[in-house]
């Protein structure tokens, strides 16, 4: 078995970065051969543009959708992007390790899924969803957050974590990734004082022990639903009966349903 850990945080010292450890080590035990991609110590470009197509498809209007299908076509993906892909062709088990920044994932990170999910390549119009490239193998998120637990549930100040971490996911089951629960990191925030300390640091060491006993566990955890290609019709819509398994039409749903019992 094969994992890759795309590791998006600019210190190495950071809580991400014993995540990204205490991952390896537990996968080790499980008999996992794993690579690391880390973004910034690549010194990864996350910008897609021009640049990155020295024979460009269309020469007078940059498409990136366009570009990207025609260099697969032609086999001159960038360098980069195609070190990346031959680490997910590899790979059984994709893990992305990050911090929330501003309730997404850091720039460099969203970069990597703009570039690296190569059209024509990762996915085209027919190859997605539950037909993807990448069916039949699995992804998680490791996600820290610096707001206290409680303030990410879905009454709480920051907002539904879930919520947050979906379209990340959704993004990897669009490519056929079956989606594994997200492990979150909460309240991983620098003492202030002196008294905070010991606190800190038993919350972190807690954390650790959390996600080694989850990838421990991984085989036995049911993955996050996605409704599949054969359930829309034509113009995108669920055909009729069909359970939605979107986060974000259920929380909608729900607030038309709080709003009409008010």
């Amino acid at each position: 078995m094969r994992a890759l850990i795309v590791f998006a945080n600019p210190e190495p010292d950071s809580f991400n970065g014993r995540l990204r450890t205490v991952a390896l080590e537990t996968l080790g035990e499980l008999g996992y051969e794993t690579e690391i991609s880390d973004l910034y110590a690549q010194r990864f470009d996350p910008v897609e543009g021009p640049q990155h197509y020295p024979s460009r498809c269309q020469p007078n209007r940059f498409n990136a959708q366009t570009e990207q299908e025609a260099a697969a076509a032609r086999s001159c993906i960038s360098a980069d992007v195609r070190a990346e892909i031959e680490k997910l062709n590899r790979a059984d088990l994709l893990i992305l390790q990050y911090p929330m920044w501003w309730y997404s994932v850091p720039a460099i990170l969203k970069g990597w899924l703009d570039r690296v999910l190569v059209y024509g390549s990762i996915y085209t119009t027919t190859m997605r969803y539950d037909k993807g490239r990448y069916a039949g193998r699995r992804a998680l998120l490791s996600v820290t957050c610096g707001g206290p637990a409680g303030s990410y549930a879905a009454d709480g100040r920051n907002g539904d974590f879930n919520l947050f971490v979906w379209p990340t996911s959704y993004t990897l089951a669009y490519i056929g990734y079956t989606i594994l629960p997200p492990f979150a990191s909460l309240g991983v925030a620098a003492p202030v004082t002196a008294a905070q300390i010991t606190g800190v640091t038993k919350h972190l060491a807690d954390c650790e022990a959390r996600y080694r006993q989850h990838l421990l566990t991984l085989d036995s955890r049911a993955p996050l639903q996605f409704n599949k290609w054969g359930d829309w019709d034509q113009h995108g819509r669920l055909h009729g009966g069909v359970t939605v398994h979107n986060a974000f039409s259920r929380a909608h749903a729900d607030l038309a349903q709080a709003g009409s019992a008010s």
